[in-house]
């Protein structure tokens, strides 16, 4: 019984954090919908926002329940999408993108996650120049039988900047602009992906462990349980071992 309720209590915290998930997409599909209509070929943000759903298994019924729940509230939710920019414990910068429909509530409550776990909320520009806003698209390799020649081929023919090879994927990186054409063209060829999206990825990263690591991990726990926070981009590093210590 206790490893059956252990498993339980697993996978209920597993499914709360997709539907959370599923929460935050339909939230931001809503808004681009709203703002730029509900055509996603006439609407790359829109456009952008649903692969990114996909990417994630989001139903197709509930990208479309936020698209028509936009196109058909008068005067419902108004959302705008702002970036908090800070840095954590050990120095680690990080960016935190939110969608607000009341701009002082996010802004005390992200300060709060900051200031709470030995962190600071810097103002805008403070660490953004560190990173750069990218396509990404990460392919298993254990799910496709393609080498590391041909998928560097593939990915270049398509539209992107580069490819980086790990052990068990491989990240593409476009432009934000180009993302959804080598998205679609890559989806020709018969590749699907872990992940997909825009992203502000760091120049370089900080390595953190011990107390640091510790607080570090409670920030970013802290952070996706805010409903007002979409997503959360920082160039910490952990290693596996420090990992293990901390019961990651």
């Amino acid at each position: 019984m206790p490893k059956f309720k252990l498993f339980k209590d697993r996978k209920g915290k597993a499914d709360q954090a997709r539907n959370n998930k599923f929460v935050k997409l339909a939230r931001e599909i809503y808004m681009h919908a709203r703002r730029g209509g509900p055509n996603p070929e006439a609407n790359l943000a829109l456009k952008n926002a649903i692969a990114n759903a996909r990417a994630e298994q989001m139903p197709i019924e509930n990208i479309e329940r936020a698209i028509k729940r936009a196109t058909a509230t008068a005067g419902g939710e108004d959302y705008e999408e702002i970036i908090y920019e800070g840095y954590g414990p050990g120095g680690v910068a990080i960016m935190v993108k939110c969608l607000t429909d009341n701009r002082n509530r996010t802004a005390a409550d992200v300060r709060a996650i900051f200031n709470k776990r030995g962190g600071n909320m810097g103002e805008s520009g403070c660490v953004s120049y560190l990173f750069d806003e990218k396509g990404l698209l990460v392919v298993s390799r254990e799910a496709h039988d393609i080498d590391e020649d041909s998928m560097l081929m593939a990915a270049i023919d398509a539209g992107a900047e580069d490819v980086i090879v790990n052990e068990d994927s491989y990240e593409i990186l476009t432009a934000p602009a180009d993302f959804i054409k080598v998205k679609q063209s890559l989806e020709g060829n018969g590749l699907t992906f872990e992940s997909a999206g825009i992203r502000w990825l760091p120049r370089t990263t900080v390595k953190v462990e011990g107390e640091n690591a510790e607080k570090l991990l409670k920030m970013m726990d802290a952070f996706d349980d805010n409903d007002d926070v979409q997503d959360v981009f920082a160039n910490y590093e952990i290693d596996d071992e420090e990992l293990a210590k901390l019961g990651g």
